[in-house]
């Protein structure tokens, strides 16, 4: 899975299509991201006296797959693939396949 925790990503189909948020969280075994603020879904839940929780009607953020996110170049802010290329140093970086900048 090429996108990381904490990467800048675009919704590319779905009811939030092009907007942008943060990956809070990454689900690798079912190959799905958390994006901050978006793709929510209401959620009704029982009030719980042990925890101290009101019941109602709350707004949840639902996992996206990655097949519907592209993460957005900082350089070009465009949402584009990434690729990999070696450093003299034989270390691994990511690059935007747009403008050819290093992430």
């Amino acid at each position: 899975m090429k996108i990381r925790q904490n990467d800048k990503v675009m919704i590319i189909s779905g009811k939030d299509k092009t907007k942008i948020g943060k990956v809070v969280k990454i689900l690798k075994d079912k190959n799905k991201v958390l994006v901050e603020g978006l793709n929510k879904s209401k959620r009704h839940v029982k009030p719980n006296p042990y925890k101290q929780e009101q019941g109602g009607i709350k707004d949840v953020e639902v996992p996206v797959d990655v097949s519907n996110v592209r993460v957005v170049c900082d350089a070009c802010a465009n949402p584009t693939k990434i690729g990999y290329r070696y450093t003299e140093d034989n270390k691994k970086m990511r690059y935007c396949k747009k403008c050819d900048e290093n992430f």
